[in-house]
């Protein structure tokens, strides 16, 4: 009797065990039925909807069943409860979260890095032979690939990105990710962004050749409430995969108090090309702050949506819950790395490159409280796009206000939000090494922008074209040891004030002396 009651709770440890790691496989009769439906459900594997139990165990379960056999999941309805366990779902099949809900609690995780859902690939990573160097613009490499793949490159012998302010940190090595065909060409799109001297690592990925579908699912974070510090919360959907398309997904914030630590954009695209996320209502994080690495009170960003290495991007129709003019709440979006992206179709509070973006369109939008913040390259374009805030176009300066390559604005409405309106922002003392030489766009063409500015006071000047970048820059022996590249020329054409108030240059007259100013 004794070893059968040891047996018998062996077998119930076991099972609870088994439960919550991996539950059972479908008998041959489940799977026979599973194959013939089509796809695979939750249900499936015993989750549970009720919204209290924990759930995950099923449905990591399920999508590894559909992993192995190729086939796509479809949650069906119901409230599925994510605890805070180390565990992350790998979704390498089309899913269809359709009606149901997520409720993923963030008040007690084991990892804060772990995503909740990766969407994975299944190609390997391997290392190109034969490439010891790279130029800026370089349009093939010497070598041959087994289909297009994903390049990244990295030189750390060389700093970029030292960012400056209140968030100052020591930079990032040089870096770059483009789009490689077959036969070694670089995708215009894509361009290679830096000479590299000296190559220190180098992978390639093969881009999938058929696409992935993400479609709906309704999920609801239950914020966290940690100290208020840069220890970034990732419980998310991660996009590793390229050729992705995110459709009709929604996710919501609740239980955000008076502290609570940052997060790092509950739509993650990382390391990935080609990808849409389109029809997708996100919501905007609560501000909080903490204390800086240069050691004064900072706001800590925090994202629902966040790309890094993110190529051939754009989001489509794509909306917020939250007003995108309320400055309680942080600006949505931030990206790093990043190549051709766009904003088409979106009212959201923000777009932002930090550590650079090479070629960027945004049209048909209107954006929020943080406007268009960016660094980078190529080509900035934005056509008949509605911007609320101070600027139009922020060049941020704790990157260096730099843009080498365009900027075109196109039938698009200004409505600032104070008398020192300007349509470009930004700051550059030429005291700091940012790791490279800082340009603004070195041709602007304005066609067709109504400044909306009639509800300022009488005595605000009108708007300006460009910000003070340097209020110390008051004559022409003022010194750069860092020398920033102006702009050559600037193309107006059709810019209208409501107030009546003519567009002028720049408070600071001296710094843009020399910039061509051409009215059509």
């Amino acid at each position: 009797m004794r070893y059968v009651l040891l047996l018998l709770f062996v077998f119930v440890a076991v099972t609870v065990s088994a439960q919550e790691i991996v539950p059972a496989e479908p008998d041959s009769q489940q799977a026979a039925a599973i194959r013939q439906r089509g796809y695979v459900t939750y249900r499936d594997f015993g989750a549970a909807d009720d919204g209290t139990t924990d759930a995950s165990a099923a449905i990591w379960a399920a999508h590894a069943y559909a992993n192995r056999h190729e086939l796509p999941v479809k949650a069906g309805e119901g409230t599925y409860y994510i605890g805070g366990k180390d565990r992350t779902v790998e979704v390498l099949t089309s899913t269809d979260f359709g009606t149901a809900t997520f409720l993923i609690d963030d008040t007690a995780v084991d990892n804060i890095s772990a995503p909740i859902f990766l969407i994975g690939s299944r190609e390997e990573t391997f290392v190109p032979e034969g490439i010891t160097r790279l130029g800026r613009g370089q349009e093939t490499l010497p070598i041959k690939l087994p289909a297009a793949s994903l390049v990244t490159v990295t030189n750390d012998s060389v700093r970029h990105y030292i960012r400056y302010g209140l968030n100052q940190d020591r930079g990032a090595a040089q870096t770059d990710i483009f789009v490689v065909d077959a036969e070694g060409r670089v995708d215009p799109q894509t361009p290679i962004i830096w000479d590299f001297d000296r190559i220190t690592e180098i992978t390639a990925r093969p881009i999938e050749e058929d696409t992935l579908y993400i479609t709906g699912g309704r999920f609801v974070t239950v914020a966290n409430q940690a100290e208020s510090k840069y220890t970034y919360y990732a419980r998310n959907m991660v996009v590793e995969r390229s050729r992705v398309v995110v459709d009709g997904l929604t996710h919501l914030i609740t239980g955000e108090g008076e502290h609570g630590a940052p997060y790092g954009g509950f739509i993650n695209l990382r390391n990935c090309a080609y990808v849409t996320v389109r029809n997708c209502v996100l919501t905007g994080h609560k501000t909080y702050s903490t204390i800086g690495s240069a050691g004064r009170p900072v706001s800590m960003g925090s994202y629902d949506i966040l790309a890094n290495g993110a190529l051939n991007v754009s989001f489509v129709n794509c909306t917020q819950t939250n007003d995108i003019n309320d400055r309680t709440y942080w600006g949505i979006m931030g990206s790093n790395y990043c190549k051709n992206l766009v904003y088409d179709g979106c009212v959201l509070s923000r777009f932002d490159a930090h550590k650079g973006v090479a070629n960027a369109t945004i049209r048909n939008s209107t954006l929020g409280h943080m406007g268009i913040n960016a660094i980078g390259s190529g080509t900035l374009t934005v056509e008949n796009t509605t911007v609320r805030g101070g600027r139009f176009v922020n060049l941020r300066s704790d990157y260096g206000s730099t843009w080498r390559g365009q900027l075109l604005l196109r039938d698009c409405t200004f409505v600032p939000t104070n008398g020192g309106a300007a349509v470009i922002d930004g700051h550059y003392s030429g005291q700091h090494d940012f790791g490279y030489v800082c340009y603004m766009p070195d041709t602007i063409t304005i066609s067709g922008l109504h400044i909306d500015d009639a509800h300022l006071s009488a005595d605000y000047p009108g708007p300006a074209l460009f910000a003070d970048f340097n209020p110390e820059r008051t004559d022409t022996t003022y010194t750069e040891p860092y020398p920033y590249i102006l702009t050559e020329r600037v193309i107006l054409h059709d810019v209208t004030t409501a107030s009546g108030k003519a567009l002028r240059i720049s408070e600071n007259p001296v710094m843009f002396l020399g910039v061509e100013v051409v009215g059509e």
